[in-house]
């Protein structure tokens, strides 16, 4: 796979990136899938009123939301914020008004909900 640039990603540059159906209203664009526990970088793009069930982390999980806001139970993250959720950590994600955020997983996640 040829490399590429992904610094205009932060000023809207995943909008002319093409998105695949992951979950009930939630689309992915893959920049760096693995095929085994290898690390997986992606764009998920919530629509409006979108979520994603519980689930456990088996590894580090960078989140950067580069538009919109997503929610879990700790709390609400707007544009620019950065979370970090630990090996062990869970949590459920839904986003009230759409988001789009870059996510980085060192390790699959776990499902735990439907």
């Amino acid at each position: 796979m040829a490399e590429r640039d992904y610094a205009d990603l932060l000023t809207g540059g995943w909008r002319a990136l093409a998105f695949s159906p992951f979950r009930e209203g939630v689309e992915i664009h893959w920049l760096e899938r693995a095929d085994d526990d290898a690390p997986s970088v992606a764009l998920l793009k919530y629509a409006p009123g979108a979520s994603v069930p519980r689930h456990r982390h088996a590894g580090l999980e960078t989140v950067v939301i580069l538009d919109g806001a997503q929610s879990d139970e700790d709390g609400d993250y707007r544009a620019g914020a950065v979370v970090l959720n630990r090996r062990g950590s869970e949590h459920s994600v839904w986003s009230s008004e759409g988001c789009v955020a870059l996510i980085v997983w060192m390790k699959p996640v776990v499902m735990l909900g439907a």
